[in-house]
């Protein structure tokens, strides 16, 4: 947590600024939460309609949970309600032979916070939770915006308008925010998709599940794992290669084809794709390295500006380290010179979020025994700031 010195300090330098946030995922939620709580002037945009319980699971390693105890002591409300794996399980996809098992909450006292595997949904709403609601405005999709040196002019496709003095950009992959200030590009299909869907618990333990585990062969690998204290869900997520004509962001798929993607696989891994009574697929997309996260009075976080597989279980991870950072950066070095806080903010951020995105575009990660501390272990509260 912050000192009371700090808090005071980031308080007396952000002195009412508002900022603009586009995108209420858990990057944008977690810039809003942090930067609230160091008295700006916070508001939070998204074009969705209203909040909905995404059918997805997620991991949150102990580098997340350290953040989100400055959200009023968040990380102890997730542990609460998320399943807490002690290990993570690789195993070989055909005979199940185990690869690496590596210590999570086994190791809980040495990585300083828990590791958390927890419903999508679950996990954005306690988040939500941590705002206060008359900050977010659904139904806000960004088409515009005009940086006019002092200010940043929004404007919505429900015909509404904002000023607010920083814009952060949390919209994603598809970030209108980066298509303005870097061009109009399509994102990269990786040639890969990957199938979802979540199973009962109980069928997962009568096949003798593995609490965390992720199953490999040459070029498609299954993660498995339960997404509650209860163990009452079990999710399943996959990367494979496969085509992709649609310009859908998500698709209906069927147990069978998802069945057939993985037919060489272990029977306990048949077991659970037998389970699915709901499979959906989506593509997995890419995006060219930026030069800089910022223009003038507008800065990047998350998928917007450093998109990547999801083979690390980081990306939203990534997010919410970038909104931390990036919330130290403006209480602690200010506003005054924003072109000098965006610089700290990027320069503190740019090897670590490319470091996660090349092992995770790779697909390596934790196939082997290996200690993932310098991921786990890491505190963005420790990060020295530079302007």
């Amino acid at each position: 947590m912050l000192r009371d010195g700090q808090q005071q300090k980031g308080n007396q330098m952000s002195g009412g600024v508002r900022v603009g946030i586009v995108g209420a995922g858990l990057g944008g939620v977690a810039a809003a939460g942090l930067l609230q709580r160091q008295g700006f002037d916070v508001t939070l945009y998204d074009q969705a309609p209203g909040f909905s319980r995404l059918g997805a699971g997620i991991q949150f390693g102990p580098n997340v949970l350290k953040i989100l105890a400055h959200l009023d002591g968040l990380d102890r409300k997730l542990a609460e309600i998320s399943c807490l794996p002690d290990y993570w399980v690789s195993r070989n996809g055909t005979d199940g032979a185990v690869l690496a098992k590596i210590p999570l909450n086994a190791e809980r006292d040495r990585y300083g916070a828990p590791y958390i595997t927890i419903h999508r949904g679950d996990l954005h709403q306690a988040m939500l939770d941590c705002i206060e609601p008359d900050r977010i405005k659904w139904g806000h999709k960004l088409v515009d915006f005009t940086d006019n040196g002092k200010t940043v002019s929004l404007e919505f496709e429900n015909g509404s308008t904002d000023t607010v003095d920083i814009l952060v950009a949390a919209d994603g992959i598809n970030s209108r925010v980066r298509e303005k200030i870097f061009g109009l590009e399509e994102a990269l299909y990786t040639g890969w998709i990957a199938h979802r869907a979540i199973i009962p618990g109980a069928a997962a333990k009568a096949l003798g599940a593995d609490v965390n585990a992720k199953w490999w062969t040459a070029d498609r690998h299954i993660v498995c794992y339960y997404l509650d204290r209860k163990e009452e869900e079990f999710y399943l997520v996959t990367g494979e290669p496969a085509e992709w004509t649609s310009r859908a962001g998500q698709l209906p798929s069927t147990r069978e084809e998802f069945k057939a993607a993985f037919a060489d696989y272990h029977p306990m891994v048949q077991g659970y794709i037998d389970a699915a009574e709901t499979v959906t697929k989506w593509p997995l997309k890419t995006r060219e390295p930026l030069p800089k996260w910022h223009e003038g009075r507008v800065v990047l976080l998350g998928d917007s500006c450093h998109p990547m597989k999801p083979h690390m279980a980081q990306g939203a991870a990534m997010a919410v380290e970038d909104a931390a950072v990036l919330t130290r950066c403006l209480s602690e070095l200010g506003v005054a010179d924003l072109e000098a806080t965006f610089e700290a903010y990027y320069g503190a951020r740019k090897e670590r979020a490319t470091k996660v995105q090349t092992i995770s575009n790779a697909n390596t990660w934790l196939r082997q025994p290996e200690d993932p501390y310098w991921c786990y272990g890491d505190n963005v509260y420790d990060l020295k700031l530079t302007s």
